[in-house]
């Protein structure tokens, strides 16, 4: 696959390409300099929450590291980096928000997986003009438990899902394609440090626990959508206009959080995930098939 141009739009092909498979990797993304300040960065944030993060399970550490883009500076310098913005805007337009963001980490050694789900069934979003950006900080590669998809599977109706109990599945709540996957036509989506990914909120993917014994698997999916979208929420939904306008007013648009003391962050933060999470985590409303 021909790489976009330097400023990061996507041709016409890849464009092509993205509606009919549901993905493109890779995808140029950030500089060498920029992948190892933020690889930097995550560990000291990571570092600095490690006596907290050392009780919990994969499933609530992925909360921990949700939404971290309303305060922390340097997330939100790679959500809104030029070059992801200008791949993502040749695939929903020009005016689109950042919803949602989640670290995906895989540490030497770690069991954590993530097992073949869709998005589209509990994030209840529509029209589906939603993409993810997976931005790799470390070789997210087969050995360290990359991202997998169903080339194609974006086309077809939405398929039942069920809840797992299992604490190392990362997703909130251990959801899974309640019917069998074809493996045989799985495509691993490896990215090096700096590389990126997108994938359709419909494609069928997941991902394998980390068997390498020396290199973590460190990445940021951001979640963007069009002005346009609308999600079905017992609250407005809120989100950061990253590009264009929003003539909609779908979303409470928020601004990064720029100050407070420790504590203070960690509260602002956990509302926010909390918040989000209201609009995505509803058992009593099934998500309506695309």
């Amino acid at each position: 696959m021909s790489s976009p141009t330097l400023s990061g739009r996507l041709s016409e092909a890849q464009r092509l390409s993205f509606e009919k498979n549901g993905y493109l990797c890779p995808l140029p993304a950030l500089e060498p300099h920029e992948t190892a300040r933020f690889l930097a960065s995550y560990m000291e944030y990571s570092d600095r929450n490690r006596e907290r993060l050392a009780a919990m399970s994969p499933r609530e550490r992925y909360q921990v590291f949700s939404e971290t883009h309303f305060i922390l500076p340097w997330v939100h310098e790679i959500v809104t980096h030029p070059r992801i913005l200008a791949s993502v805007e040749s695939v929903l337009g020009p005016n689109f928000i950042a919803w949602n963001t989640n670290w995906f980490t895989k540490m030497i050694g770690d069991k954590t997986f993530i097992s073949w789900h869709q998005d589209g069934t509990y994030w209840k979003l529509s029209p589906p003009k939603v993409v993810t950006a997976w931005v790799a900080l470390t070789p997210s590669q087969p050995v360290t438990g990359c991202m997998r998809i169903a080339p194609g599977t974006h086309l077809t109706p939405a398929m039942p899902q069920r809840q797992t109990d299992n604490q190392n599945n990362a997703l909130s709540r251990g959801q899974e394609i309640a019917v069998e996957v074809d493996e045989k036509n799985a495509v691993d989506l490896a990215l090096m440090p700096g590389e990126m990914s997108l994938h359709n909120i419909w494609i069928v993917h997941g991902s394998n626990p980390n068997q390498s014994k020396d290199t973590p698997r460190i990445g940021l999916a951001i979640r963007y959508v069009s002005t346009e979208v609308h999600q079905e929420s017992p609250k407005k939904p809120i989100g950061m206009l990253v590009r264009g306008r929003d003539t909609y007013g779908h979303f409470e648009l928020a601004e990064p959080i720029k100050s407070g003391s420790g504590e203070d962050l960690t509260a602002k933060h956990s509302a926010i995930v909390q918040r989000i999470r209201s609009s995505i985590v509803d058992e009593k409303k099934p998500a309506a098939a695309k």
